[in-house]
């Protein structure tokens, strides 16, 4: 295993849930680095909430989270382990 690899949180909110599909698509590209998935939709709120255990460089990590920040409505923050 590669020093460089990093373990992590990525957490996305979703506020227009017609993204979903386009988020799946991403996260489906990306699978290689997904540990463990977790998805609620809060019905009420009309919002989707995706939590990511991830393990990956920095390079993979942050070209899913920009890819998935750059869709309107959907809001992504992470947070990594400095040392692994």
């Amino acid at each position: 295993m590669s020093l460089n690899r990093r373990l992590g949180v990525v957490g996305i909110v979703i506020e227009d849930r017609h993204k979903v599909p386009e988020i799946n698509h991403i996260l489906s590209n990306y699978s290689d680095i997904i540990i463990g998935r977790m998805g609620i939709p809060h019905r009420e709120r009309g919002l989707s909430v995706i939590s990511l255990i991830v393990e990956g460089t920095n390079d993979e990590i942050g070209a899913m989270t920009g890819k998935l920040g750059n869709i309107k409505g959907v809001q992504v923050k992470s947070a990594l382990s400095t040392k692994y």
